[in-house]
């Protein structure tokens, strides 16, 4: 995959091995490059494209985590070793909750895999690599500058994702490198903020600490085994204090109950919400996937009430293909 080749970190960006107390290369050798094919009619196809490339990060037994929409659905699943191996892999499963990927190698992959560290205990300000397949000329030196809560608007809430600067460019399932050299994050989004009167890129990642206690379920299951929050299939966004609908999910819940795009959530079963967090957070709330939402809508100069019967949001992908 020439994504995966044919591309550097600038020099000046790249981490220097003198810099940190261990041993960087090897740490950076766990950083394998992923390539997925997806079936052409499969739910996320169109929004995320039929084939997709980023990273994978070994953390034991042939298991390597990445970030979960990389894999979605993934018919075929290929691992590219820094020395120019190819694996062959199977996408074992996908939390919707926290964002992140498993994929089990199918093959010897013969790197080393890279310890867990502690999301938790890391500061604003330590010093990281995002390390990208392909070792140090495709990864990067950073630092933490923001742990806070983000909110996506594909309904998705991290409470304390971390974010880091400065961005790296292939951000999609990096290993955020603690200055111990364990793995402290997945990188998930590449994001624009306004500093000083200028913009500057950040990556978005997702604390290891929510993967601990998911771990075994998502080796096992392929999923978390508990309820599953209820999805209404709406992508929004924040505009003024305001939550607005900006896409409906084909077939999805909120399709079949009829809402639009530039929809305004007032309310959710009486419940004001103004916040994208506390949109889906009040959703959350009210039970388990199929629970009736009752939300109260602006459109065009009219504020009126709708329910929607929420969904599992699994039920519309297609599952991993067995090997």
């Amino acid at each position: 995959m020439a994504s995966l080749t044919e591309w550097k970190v600038p020099p000046a960006a790249q981490p220097r091995p003198e810099d940190y107390p261990y041993d960087l290369e090897r740490a950076l050798s766990s950083v394998v490059g992923l390539h997925t094919i997806i079936p052409p009619d499969a739910f996320t196809a169109e929004t995320l494209g039929v084939e997709r490339a980023g990273n994978g990060v070994l953390i034991g037994d042939g298991l390597v985590l990445t970030i979960g929409y990389l894999i979605t659905e993934a018919q075929t699943v290929w691992l590219h070793a820094g020395d120019g191996r190819v694996v062959e892999g199977h996408a074992l499963g996908f939390d919707s909750e926290t964002g992140f990927g498993l994929v089990q190698a199918l093959g010897r992959v013969e790197l080393p895999s890279l310890a867990l560290g502690s999301s938790k205990a890391a500061e604003i300000g330590e010093r990281v690599v995002l390390g990208g397949a392909g070792g140090r000329t495709r990864s990067l030196a950073g630092h933490i500058v923001a742990k806070q809560e983000f909110a996506g608007y594909w309904e998705y809430v991290l409470d304390e994702a971390i974010f880091t600067f400065p961005a790296h460019p292939n951000w999609g399932g990096t290993a955020l490198i603690s200055h111990k050299g364990e793995l402290i994050g997945i990188g998930s989004l590449q994001l624009e903020r306004e500093r000083a009167g200028k913009s500057e890129h950040l990556n978005m990642v997702v604390p290891i600490d929510l993967l601990k206690p998911i771990l075994d379920d998502m080796r096992k299951f392929g999923r978390v085994n508990k309820p599953v929050r209820p999805w209404l299939g709406v992508y929004s966004t924040e505009v003024e204090d305001k939550v607005v609908i900006v896409g409906i999910a084909p077939k999805g819940p909120a399709a079949r109950a009829e809402l639009k795009t530039g929809d305004v959530v007032l309310a959710v079963k009486g419940e004001r919400v103004s916040t994208l967090g506390g949109f889906y957070r009040r959703v959350w709330a009210l039970g388990d996937a199929g629970v009736e939402v009752p939300l109260t809508l602006y459109r065009e100069g009219l504020t009126f009430e709708v329910r929607v019967n929420s969904s599992d949001r699994a039920k519309f992908l297609k599952g991993p293909r067995l090997h």
